[in-house]
C-alpha cells in the first residue's frame, strides 16, 4: 500500500482489538496498583501465542494491504449522507438527490489525464472522479407546507450515476446526465436526459449515436423551457493524438523578456506541445441547441467553450472561451480569454472581449486579471450586460484611486453608445445583488485592512447619488449584517426580494449566522434599505436548538413578496438530534416539519458536547468545542487521553480573532476526514496568529503557536478532562504543518502527533501560502523559521504522517516523504503512509477505513499507552519482589514481545500472589 517502514516501527505492543466505540463508555477510577493489574491481564489475554503477536507487527511494518477498524466504526463511517435538495423555480416542488457514503478504491484507479490545472477522465469526455446521485425523488410542495407524495424518476436502468441535474426555468422538467460504465473496456457511456416533473417518467433526450457530450467544462444550461444548449464533440474529431516516440526538441521556458511571473506551486500544469494537443483534443466543443421534441441545431463555430449563459429574455447567448497561446506555468483560467455574444438563432453579434495570456498577475492577495471581468447579465432586465475594470493594472500593490469601476451596456449597441459607469470603488470588487432598476447592492472588500463596503445604488436612475449601508472590519463577525435573501424570476435569474409591508420604504430581508459572545444564533431582518434601519422578524433558539434559514419558499413573478404571506425553508437540528428540514410560515410563523431522518449513528446519541471558552497568556480569548464520552463525568472518572484536532487561522486584531464563530446547538457529525470520537476530542480550538496594524502575522507564528496550543491544553486539564501526559495533536492540511511545529516547539504538551497531508517545507513554497504574500526572497527568516522541515532534530515525539499520493496542491506527497526522511535521520519514531491514487483529501473508502485504523493505531500506542506512564509505574508499584518473581515476569513479558510497563505489572502481579 505505498510506501512503508518496517524500520519505523517500535517495540510497543500492538493496540488493543477492542472496539474503539468501548472507549467512548467512562471507566472507573481504579488505584494504579490495580489499574497495572488491569492492563497486565488484558495484554495478557491478547496476546494468546507468542507466534499471533509476531505476526500482528510483521504485518503492521509490512504494510499487508489495507486494514479496517473494528466493524462498529465501519458502520459508522459507511452510513450515507442526507439527499442533497433543489427547490423548483416556482417553489411549487421539491427534489431530494440520493448519495452513496464512500467510493470504493476502483473508482480512482480508472486512467486520467491531467491538463493545465484539471484531470480528465478520457473515457467519458468528463472531469475525473466527479461526485455522482443515485437517484431523485420529487415531491410537491402543498399549500399547507406538507410535501405531497414521493415520485421516484424512473426510465433508465439500475446502477446509474447521475450528475449536473437542473430544473427547467418553468419548473415543468429536470435535465440531468446518466452514465454507465463498461466494465470491459472501462467505456462510460454518457447521456443527457429529461424527466417529467409532474410524472417522474425520463427519457434520453438525444438518441442520436453521433451525438456525444463533451462535459470537461460546463456542460448544458437552460435557453428556455423547452430547449438547452449543449456542449458536445465535434463530430469530426478522430482519435486523440499519440505522444512521438522521438521528442520534436528539447523542453525550452524562457524569460529573456525579464517578466515578474510569480506562481504558487503546482504540478498539473502543460508541460510540451503533445499536452497542448491534447487540450484541444479533448476541451474543444461543438455546441447545439438541443429541444425537448428532439430537434438538433449547431451554433457557432467549434471552440474550447468554458461558459455559456443565455440572456434573461432568452433572444442572446454570451459564450466564454479560451484559447492559444497556451502556458506551461498557469491554469486554463489564465489563458487567454475571449467573450462574444450571439443571438438563439445562432446569428454572430459582437465581440465582448478578447483578454490576452494572464501569467503576470501578482500574487497579492487582491490582485485581478486586467481588463473586463467578471462579465454577467443584469438579472434583473432583459438583456444588459455589467462588468469590472482595475485602474490598477490589476496589481494590488499599486495605489490608485478609484481601484475598480463597474460599468454596464445593453447586450447590441445599435448606435455605438458608451458603456455607463455605474460605481468606483476604492477597495476591489468583490459582487453585486441586484433587487430592480432601481436599487441593487455592491460589494467591496480590501484584504490588508479587512475593510468591507455595501453601496446602495440606483442603476436607472442618475441623478440619485449612490450611498454606503454598511461598512465594518470583515474579521468582525458579530457586526456582520447578513446576506439578502434572493428570489428566482420566471427568467430563472436571482435577484433580491422585495418585501411589502405596511410601512414606507423599499424593505429586504437579511439573513446572517449571528454570532455572538454565546454562539451563533442565525436571524432574519428585516432592512429598510431607504433608511438602514433594521427589525428582527426572526431568530434561532438559543437553548437547546440551532435553526438556520436556507431559502425564500414565497414566489412572485415580480418577486414583491407579501410579509404576512412569507415562506421559508429552515433547518433545525440540536446537539443529539439530525438536521431536519422545516417549511416556517407567516404571520404566524408555524412550521412543519417535511422530513424525517433518523440519528445516522445512535451509538453516539448519548454523546456529550460542549463549546468552551479560555484566555491565551497574552489575553486574546480563545474557543473550542469538547467532546466527552456517553455519561463521562470529571468530577468523578479519571482524566481520559485527547486528541487536539486543529486549523489555525490569520486575524488583523485580537477582537476579532477572540470571537465565538460556532454554536453548542449544532449536531455533531462524524465525517470521514475527521478522528473519530472514541475519547475526548478538543476540536477546532481557535489558533488565531494575529498581525496587528502593519505587523506581518507570520513573523510572530511560533509564539502565537505554542501559546494558543499551550492555553488549549492548560484548559482540558484545568477541567479534569484529560490527562496531561496523554494529550495528542493532529491535523490536516495547514493543521498538519500546525501538528509538526508544535512538536518541535512545544514538546512538553504533546505526547504524540498526527500529521496529514501537509506541507512542512516552506522554501519549497516561495511565492507565499496561506494568507503569506511575501515571497520567499522578502522574508526568508520567516519561511525557515515557520518550516518544521528544518526543526526536525527538534521533533522526539512520535509522528503519524499520511498524505495523498496524488495530491496536486502546493501540498504534494515529496513533502511527507522528505519530512519523513529529515525525522528519521534524526531518530524520530514516525510512521508514513502514502493512499495510492488520493489526492489532498482521502475519498475512498479503502483509503478512510485505513486512515482510521491508522489513527487508532497510533493513539492506543503512543497516547493511551504513552511511555511516560513507565516511570509513574516505577515511582508507585512495590519493586522489593524476589528474583524468583523477577524472572517469572520477564519470562512472559519476553515471549509475549510486551513492553516494559507490563513487565512491572506481571511482576508485581506475581510478587502478591508468593506473598499470599
Amino acid at each position: 500500500m505505498g510506501i512503508t517502514h518496517a524500520n519505523s516501527i517500535t517495540t510497543e505492543p500492538s493496540p488493543s482489538p477492542r472496539p474503539p466505540l468501548l472507549r467512548l463508555l467512562p471507566q472507573p477510577r481504579r488505584r494504579r496498583h490495580a489499574h497495572a493489574k488491569h492492563i497486565a491481564l488484558s495484554t495478557n489475554c491478547k496476546c494468546a501465542s507468542a507466534a499471533s503477536a509476531s505476526v500482528e507487527e510483521d504485518d503492521v511494518a509490512g504494510g499487508l494491504g489495507y486494514r479496517h477498524p473494528p466493524k462498529q466504526i465501519q458502520e459508522i463511517l459507511d452510513v450515507p449522507p442526507n439527499p442533497s435538495y433543489l427547490i423548483s423555480p416556482r417553489r411549487d416542488r421539491i427534489m431530494f438527490l440520493q448519495r452513496t457514503a464512500m467510493p470504493p478504491l476502483s473508482e480512482l484507479t480508472k486512467p486520467e489525464i491531467v491538463l493545465s490545472g484539471i484531470r480528465i477522465d478520457p473515457g467519458s469526455n468528463m472531469r475525473s472522479r466527479m461526485s455522482f446521485y443515485t437517484g431523485i425523488i420529487v415531491h410537491d410542495l402543498m399549500d399547507s407546507g406538507t410535501l405531497g407524495p414521493a415520485k421516484e424518476v424512473h426510465g433508465y436502468a439500475d446502477g446509474a450515476k447521475i450528475n449536473f441535474v437542473t430544473w427547467s426555468p418553468d419548473g415543468q422538467h429536470m435535465a440531468f446526465t446518466v452514465r454507465y460504465e463498461d466494465k470491459v473496456d472501462n467505456s462510460v457511456n454518457l447521456s443527457l436526459w429529461v424527466a417529467n416533473a409532474e410524472s417522474g417518467e425520463a427519457r434520453p433526450l438525444c438518441i442520436s449515436e453521433d451525438i456525444r457530450l463533451n462535459a470537461i467544462f460546463e456542460l448544458f444550461v437552460w435557453v428556455n423551457d423547452s430547449t438547452v444548449l449543449v456542449c458536445t464533440i465535434p463530430s469530426s474529431r478522430g482519435c486523440p493524438p499519440k505522444k512521438p516516440l522521438v521528442p520534436f526538441g528539447p523542453r525550452i521556458r524562457s524569460n529573456e523578456h525579464k517578466n515578474v511571473v510569480q506562481m504558487r506551486a503546482t504540478k498539473e500544469m502543460l508541460k510540451d506541445l503533445h499536452e497542448e494537443e491534447l487540450f484541444d483534443y479533448y476541451a474543444t466543443s461543438q455546441l447545439i441547441l438541443l429541444s425537448l421534441d428532439g430537434t438538433v441545431k449547431p451554433i457557432a463555430p467549434p471552440a474550447i467553450y468554458t461558459a455559456l449563459d443565455p440572456s434573461p429574455d432568452e433572444k442572446y447567448l454570451m459564450l466564454t472561451s479560451v484559447h492559444r497561446p497556451y502556458s506551461s506555468t498557469v491554469s486554463y483560467k489564465r489563458f487567454p480569454k475571449k467573450v462574444e455574444l450571439w443571438t438563439v438563432d445562432g446569428t454572430f453579434i459582437r465581440e465582448v472581449c478578447d483578454l490576452p495570456l494572464a501569467e503576470d498577475i501578482p500574487i497579492t492577495s487582491g490582485s485581478v486579471r486586467k481588463g473586463k471581468r467578471l462579465i454577467s447579465w443584469r438579472p434583473d432586465m432583459p438583456s444588459t450586460l455589467y462588468w469590472v475594470e482595475a485602474q490598477d493594472g490589476g496589481d494590488a500593490n499599486v495605489e490608485v484611486s478609484p481601484r475598480d469601476i463597474v460599468y454596464m451596456e445593453l447586450a447590441d449597441t445599435l448606435n455605438g453608445e458608451k458603456p455607463q459607469v455605474l460605481l468606483k470603488l476604492d477597495l476591489r470588487y468583490r459582487r453585486i445583488s441586484w433587487c430592480n432598476g432601481s436599487q441593487a447592492l455592491v460589494y467591496e472588500h480590501w484584504y490588508r485592512t479587512c475593510r468591507t463596503r455595501t453601496w446602495v445604488i440606483s442603476p436607472d436612475c442618475k441623478d440619485v447619488s449612490p450611498r454606503v449601508l454598511f461598512e465594518r472590519s470583515s474579521e468582525d463577525a458579530y457586526s456582520n449584517p447578513g446576506s439578502p435573501m434572493m428570489c428566482r424570476t420566471p427568467a430563472g435569474t436571482f435577484v433580491i426580494a422585495k418585501i411589502k409591508t405596511n410601512y414606507e420604504g423599499t424593505y429586504i430581508l437579511l439573513k446572517g449566522k449571528g454570532a455572538t459572545p454565546k454562539g451563533s444564533i442565525p436571524f432574519l431582518d428585516l432592512l429598510n434599505i431607504n433608511t438602514g434601519v433594521k427589525e428582527r422578524i426572526w431568530e434561532s433558539s438559543k437553548e437547546k436548538y440551532y435553526e438556520s434559514v436556507l431559502a425564500l419558499m414565497s414566489y412572485n413573478p415580480k418577486c414583491e413578496i407579501q410579509l404576512n404571506h412569507l415562506k421559508l425553508l429552515v433547518s433545525k437540528e440540536s446537539r443529539m438530534e439530525p438536521t431536519q428540514y422545516y417549511i416556517k410560515a407567516w404571520p404566524d410563523k408555524t412550521q412543519v416539519q417535511i422530513t424525517n431522518y433518523s440519528h445516522p449513528y445512535p451509538q453516539l446519541a448519548l454523546l456529550q458536547k460542549e463549546v468552551i471558552r479560555y484566555q491565551r497568556v497574552d489575553g486574546v480569548k480563545l474557543t473550542a468545542t469538547l467532546y466527552l464520552p456517553p455519561g463521562y463525568d470529571p468530577s468523578k472518572d479519571e482524566p481520559l487521553p485527547c486528541l487536539v484536532w486543529s486549523y489555525p487561522g490569520e486575524f488583523k486584531s485580537r477582537e476579532a480573532a477572540g470571537q465565538v464563530r460556532r454554536s453548542p446547538n449544532k449536531f455533531a457529525r462524524i465525517r470521514s476526514n475527521f478522528p473519530l470520537l472514541w475519547f475526548a476530542i478538543l476540536a477546532d480550538p481557535t489558533i488565531p496568529i494575529i498581525g496587528e496594524r502593519d505587523q506581518e502575522a507570520n513573523d510572530r507564528y511560533i509564539e502565537q503557536l505554542v501559546a494558543s496550543a499551550e492555553a488549549a491544553v492548560n484548559e482540558i486539564v484545568r477541567r479534569g478532562v484529560a490527562h496531561p501526559d496523554k494529550i495528542a495533536v493532529g491535523g490536516h492540511s495547514y493543521g498538519a504543518f500546525m501538528t509538526a511545529n508544535l512538536l518541535a516547539h512545544a514538546p512538553h504538551l504533546f505526547c504524540c502527533g498526527i500529521a496529514r497531508s501537509g506541507a512542512y517545507n516552506r522554501t519549497l513554497t516561495p511565492f507565499g501560502f496561506q494568507k503569506e504574500v511575501r515571497t520567499l526572497w522578502e522574508a526568508t527568516d520567516t519561511y525557515i523559521k515557520m518550516s518544521p522541515f528544518m526543526s526536525a532534530n527538534k521533533i522526539k515525539k512520535p509522528i503519524l504522517l499520511i498524505h495523498g499520493e496524488d495530491d496536486s496542491k502546493v501540498t504534494t506527497a515529496m513533502q511527507s516523504s522528505q519530512f519523513y526522511d529529515a525525522l528519521k535521520g534524526n531518530g524520530v519514531p514516525c510512521r508514513l503512509v502514502i493512499l495510492p491514487f488520493e489526492r489532498h483529501h482521502y475519498v475512498a473508502r479503502e483509503s478512510v477505513m485505513h486512515v482510521i485504523w491508522e489513527t487508532d493505531r497510533w493513539l492506543e500506542m503512543y497516547c493511551v499507552s504513552n511511555s511516560r506512564n513507565i516511570q509513574v509505574m516505577e515511582s508507585t508499584v512495590d519493586t522489593t519482589w524476589s528474583p524468583a518473581c523477577e524472572a517469572l515476569a520477564l519470562y512472559f513479558t519476553k515471549i509475549y514481545s510486551l513492553s516494559k510497563l507490563v513487565h512491572l505489572a506481571f511482576a508485581q502481579i506475581f510478587h502478591q500472589e508468593v506473598k499470599k
